[in-house]
């Protein structure tokens, strides 16, 4: 376990910067806006910016005001944000992030749950935030056989917080692909885990003949998922079977990578269509920032191809994840199953609606994340009860 600082080299900035004077955008349809991809003219906005005015030094000194660490854990080379609270009963918590996010995600959350605000007993709850970059993402080392699917991410995660920083227990959370690495890390190693928060659903109920049948709820979500993969999720498609030819162009050129993230973070927030209502220029570009200055964009969706592979989508027939399980339901997430849905397969004691937010809860909401993330963790060993 070695400290680490974010370092980018000049050389990787000023052929960045020429890089974006030389973009070509394509040619649009204005009436379409942005029904067929990233708008044109707000690209322009964003990549101009980004060219004149963003400046990656101020952020990277941000960043690094951040304990930082690698490790080698089962092979790998892991980064991780490793934040230690002052409060003497502080909590161990490893956070997950997904994609097309980052740790980044985390900046604004980490030093609500690390130093939580108020006095007496909200403020003693408090965690030692652990956050690391997903093998392949940012600053972790990508793997480089095949199988490295969402369970075998969660083994590497264990390896972190185990083997790596001796945590025999600790809390768990998770989003995006951080939901389904935490809901398997909790399946295969309940006895680590005292407790799991997700903002997602992570893993998918067995549903036959034998199990008890849907709910007038459960299927209309599985009817409006249809419709949504059908319309929108055609990135999943290629790179769940194709990553490699995306990754060259999205690798080569930051306006294609800069269209393919920030279309997503559009399309996946409660913003109402702008999405710096959201998110500042300075945020998206600094979580774009990672992937471009570490090359990790085609390693990052290759997430996607092994777990199309591998089809971990869920526990066996007549299994669940058995730790006690908190549920934080944003109103503008990607897909919102019902609670009889996520009851299928986790243990899920705690279920929150949530007034606003979307699907890059730690960066749009920390504050609301935060709140849930404490209360449900407020027990000494587990998970408070939540809404029934």
């Amino acid at each position: 376990m070695e400290p680490f600082r974010i370092a980018v080299p000049e050389q990787v900035l000023s052929d960045l910067k020429a890089r974006l004077a030389r973009t070509r955008i394509s040619d649009p349809i204005a009436a379409y806006g942005w029904r067929q991809g990233t708008e044109p003219g707000y690209l322009r906005e964003l990549l101009n910016y980004w060219h004149d005015a963003y400046d990656w030094r101020r952020h990277e000194a941000a960043l690094n005001r951040f304990d930082q660490f690698t490790a080698e854990v089962a092979g790998l080379r892991l980064h991780f944000i490793q934040a230690r609270s002052p409060h003497p009963h502080a909590r161990p918590l490893l956070i997950l992030h997904g994609w097309p996010g980052s740790f980044y995600e985390f900046y604004k959350l980490i030093p609500l749950l690390t130093h939580p605000p108020g006095k007496g007993d909200d403020a003693a709850v408090a965690f030692h935030v652990i956050a690391p970059s997903l093998p392949g993402y940012g600053f972790s080392q990508a793997p480089d056989a095949p199988g490295a699917g969402p369970r075998r991410m969660a083994a590497w995660m264990h390896a972190l917080m185990t083997t790596t920083l001796g945590y025999s227990r600790f809390y768990l959370q998770g989003g995006d692909w951080g939901s389904v690495i935490a809901s398997w890390l909790a399946y295969d190693h309940g006895e680590a885990v005292a407790g799991l928060h997700l903002n997602m659903a992570g893993l998918r109920p067995h549903i036959a003949e034998d199990t008890p049948p849907l709910t007038e709820a459960e299927r209309s979500f599985l009817a409006q998922a249809r419709a949504k993969r059908s319309e929108d999720f055609g990135y999943q498609a290629i790179q769940g079977t194709r990553p490699q030819t995306l990754g060259y162009g999205l690798n080569d050129s930051p306006a294609g990578l800069a269209a393919w993230l920030v279309e997503k973070f559009r399309d996946w927030s409660d913003c109402g269509g702008e999405v710096e209502r959201s998110f500042s220029r300075d945020e998206l570009l600094t979580n774009i920032m990672l992937y471009w200055v570490t090359g990790s964009i085609t390693s990052s969706m290759r997430l996607y191809y092994e777990f199309r592979k591998q089809g971990d989508a869920g526990p066996p027939p007549g299994r669940r994840v058995e730790v006690a399980t908190a549920f934080a339901d944003f109103p503008h997430e990607i897909l919102r199953p019902p609670r009889s849905w996520l009851e299928r397969v986790y243990n899920l004691v705690r279920w929150s609606e949530m007034p606003s937010g979307g699907h890059f809860a730690a960066l749009e909401k920390p504050e609301l994340l935060a709140a849930d993330i404490r209360a449900a963790f407020s027990e000494p060993d587990g998970v408070a009860p939540g809404i029934r």
